[in-house]
């Protein structure tokens, strides 16, 4: 039995904290962090090869006549040269037959994550077309469909408790969608998360592609991406883009998110529906202070929805089409060409149909290419924390006229792009604008200064480089 002093040595210890340290040394102070030290809100880290890249979708199904991957890689020369850096193809698995959408049926619907559509070709072809595209310095991300299934996946067999249920204990197609091809998955089962981060992990391991676009990324929780990001960067470095617009993905899952809501902004000014630039004034003031900095927005005139639901970006932008494009690829985002765009295709593609494009040369292919050159040049306009912000630049003009400045230490671009079928004369104020450039696209030593006047003509801009 222990006496009353012993009892209360070891309870004077224990409150001075010593009983772990021989001969009664105090224990280290366990250091607290400081609730007032800002801390980083992305954690991921971005690879290193994304730094000043451009992105091309790639519907396999009409990008050549063949539809093939064998076909696509024939173009990937042509990619390189136009500047483009991620290809992402669309959805390589098999698709579901069970209440499948027109003939050839929804990329979307899948029915089994580790088959690759016999469409486009084999496993081996897919992975040929991978190392084709490495050899060529760019590299390849899949369409990614975690949220829902085809009818006739072959876990509907296999697990079925890993469905969500209608009221009725029934499959069901995502809520409030006419997605009736598709049931939805259930997160709430951790079995399904580990396989389908497993599937994810098959065929960064397989095919050696270098991440993921991932479909309607925000109906799928944020920590399951969170997890998986985790796991497939301990293979190699990984790209991920989600499709949504939301600063909670940009922290451990993400490297890019749509920006939904510039194509939004910048589509209402093409057709008239804003008659200032108000919105597009909100969303980079949105993007620059909601978002946090070391992040990449996606930034495009068209995309495989765009195009089959609501127009080609010709029925979409009008006279409007070139200056989106401009800022599309000089502003704040990573560019995106969906297939086709590079060669002016006038059609709406076919969603479940084969329906090729009609490839030839055209202005739209060289105006990209030439903005793409100098994204790759200039460090101002790269991506992510190795860029420059948008600084506004006021002008006489501010309801028609938008521009801005991009600079660095080393490099510099002001832009001014007229969203308006008038000619404006426009002067600017302040002097973060001022000094000697090279008028890109004349190629012509100009000054700027307190007293530059600018004619842009109707949807007309102007590029100065330093």
């Amino acid at each position: 039995m222990r006496t009353v002093a012993s009892i209360l040595i070891l309870l004077m210890a224990l409150l001075t904290g010593c009983t772990g340290n021989p001969g009664g040394a105090p224990s280290p102070a366990v250091t607290q962090p400081d609730p007032y030290q800002p801390m980083p809100y992305v954690k991921l880290k971005h690879p290193e090869w994304s730094k000043n890249a451009t992105i091309y979708q790639i519907n396999t199904r009409q990008f050549t006549p063949e539809g093939t991957f064998r076909a696509a890689e024939q173009q990937l020369p042509r990619l390189k040269e136009l500047g483009v850096d991620i290809l992402w193809l669309m959805p390589i698995n098999k698709i579901g037959d069970k209440n499948r959408k027109g003939t050839l049926g929804s990329p979307y619907a899948v029915q089994d994550y580790y088959s690759v559509n016999p469409e486009f070709g084999t496993l081996d072809d897919l992975k040929h077309f991978v190392a084709a595209a490495h050899q060529q310095h760019m590299y390849v991300i899949l369409d990614w469909v975690a949220n829902h299934t085809a009818w006739d996946n072959v876990l509907v067999r296999e697990h079925p408790e890993w469905y969500a249920r209608d009221w009725k204990g029934d499959f069901t197609p995502t809520p409030w969608w006419n997605w009736t091809d598709i049931i939805d998955l259930d997160y709430s089962r951790p079995g399904l998360r580990k396989y389908m981060t497993d599937a994810l992990k098959y065929w960064v391991k397989e095919a050696d592609i270098d991440g993921y676009r991932c479909d309607v990324a925000g109906f799928v929780p944020v920590d399951f991406w969170n997890n998986a990001r985790k796991e497939l960067d301990a293979i190699k470095p990984v790209f991920m883009l989600a499709e949504w617009e939301s600063r909670d993905l940009h922290a451990e899952a993400f490297d890019m998110t749509y920006a939904w809501s510039w194509y939004d902004e910048v589509h209402n000014l093409a057709t008239g529906k804003k008659k200032n630039l108000d919105g597009l004034f909100i969303y980079y003031s949105w993007n620059e202070s909601a978002y946090p900095p070391d992040i990449m927005r996606m930034t495009f005139v068209s995309n495989h929805d765009k195009n089959a639901w609501d127009g080609t970006e010709f029925e979409q932008f009008g006279k409007g089409l070139e200056p989106a494009m401009v800022l599309s690829a000089l502003g704040d985002g990573m560019p995106l060409i969906y297939n086709g765009q590079e060669a002016g295709n006038p059609k709406r593609l076919k969603f479940f149909e084969k329906d090729p494009i009609v490839w030839k040369p055209h202005p739209n292919g060289d105006l990209y290419k030439k903005l793409f050159a100098l994204k790759k040049k200039n460090t101002a306009l790269w991506n992510a924390h190795w860029g420059a912000t948008m600084i506004g630049v006021p002008n006489s003009v501010p309801d028609k006229v938008f521009s801005f400045v991009r600079r660095n230490d080393t490099d510099k671009v002001f832009v001014a792009i007229n969203f308006s079928g008038d000619l404006q004369t426009v002067t600017f104020k302040d002097s973060l604008y001022h000094g000697k450039y090279t008028d890109y696209f004349a190629g012509r030593s100009v000054d700027l200064d307190a007293n530059t006047k600018l004619s842009l003509k109707p949807w007309g801009y102007e590029v100065f480089v330093k």
